[in-house]
């Protein structure tokens, strides 16, 4: 098994191996997907997340064993690099993965802090009379912006991946979470707003966003919430295209 862990927990390094090895025994289930599992358990006192990567199919273990870093290596590289670009997200602690004989990969298993959050973007979503909506809405424009000044395109930018920590005195910390598809680009106006689209923004949540983005980019706030506006229904738009023609293909 590769082990690489975060020289801060470097001493821990037992236990971290023992977390692994009793991941199906222990801990405490927060999300079982087809293929991923994530977990919360305690590292001493410290408490931390699981997460655990199924073994790929054939193919997609040999992209991943020698010409793709693996889902758990990326989660942790992008978050240390997220950090270093003072961006939050959980601090990253170890990536464990399994090889066979041949090198190719098996399970894989991404270790980070644990963040008791008081809320995502799919509250502020669903709740049109959210407490301090549009404060958290221009914070959250603020984070998403320093962001793509530090060339980060999160593909998974979406309501649930961002957790959000109320400080107080109408001051909100952000983390991003869920990090293993992300691109390091330089990013023009136009990618910056298609990089909102997967938040499902309304009109009205959308005109915050687009006035506080405008301002510090530096643009008209009318071009920006254009934009903005046109990236979000376009993808909208498919989503419900590809809901529908799911269903009319179901009822055949």
């Amino acid at each position: 098994m590769k082990i690489i862990i975060n020289s801060n927990f470097k001493s821990q390094e037992n236990a971290i191996v023992q977390l692994v090895n009793r991941f199906f025994e222990e801990g405490d289930l927060i999300v079982k997907g087809s293929r991923n599992i994530i977990k919360s358990n305690f590292l001493a006192e410290e408490k931390v997340n699981i997460k655990f990567f199924q073994k790929p199919g054939f193919l997609k273990s040999i992209i991943y064993s020698f010409f793709r870093s693996t889902k758990a290596k990326r989660s942790y590289d992008y978050a240390n690099y997220l950090i270093a670009n003072s961006i939050q997200t959980p601090q990253p602690i170890a990536y464990l993965e399994e090889r066979n004989g041949f090198g190719l990969l098996g399970d894989s298993f991404y270790i980070s802090q644990q963040i008791d959050y008081d809320f995502t973007i799919r509250e502020l979503i669903h709740n049109p009379l959210f407490p301090n909506r549009d404060t958290i809405l221009e914070q959250f424009a603020e984070f998403t912006f320093k962001m793509h000044e530090a060339n980060v395109n999160f593909l998974d930018h979406s309501p649930g991946n961002t957790l959000i920590i109320d400080k107080g005195n109408n001051l909100y910390a952000f983390y991003l979470i869920d990090l293993n598809r992300m691109k390091f680009e330089k990013l023009s106006i136009e990618d910056r707003m298609d990089n909102f689209k997967k938040m499902w923004l309304s009109r009205s949540m959308i005109k915050v966003v687009a006035k506080r983005y405008a301002e510090l980019i530096n643009q008209p706030e009318e071009k920006i919430y254009a934009i903005l506006l046109e990236k979000t229904l376009q993808f909208k738009r498919k989503i419900t295209k590809k809901k529908y023609l799911k269903r009319k293909i179901g009822k055949k």
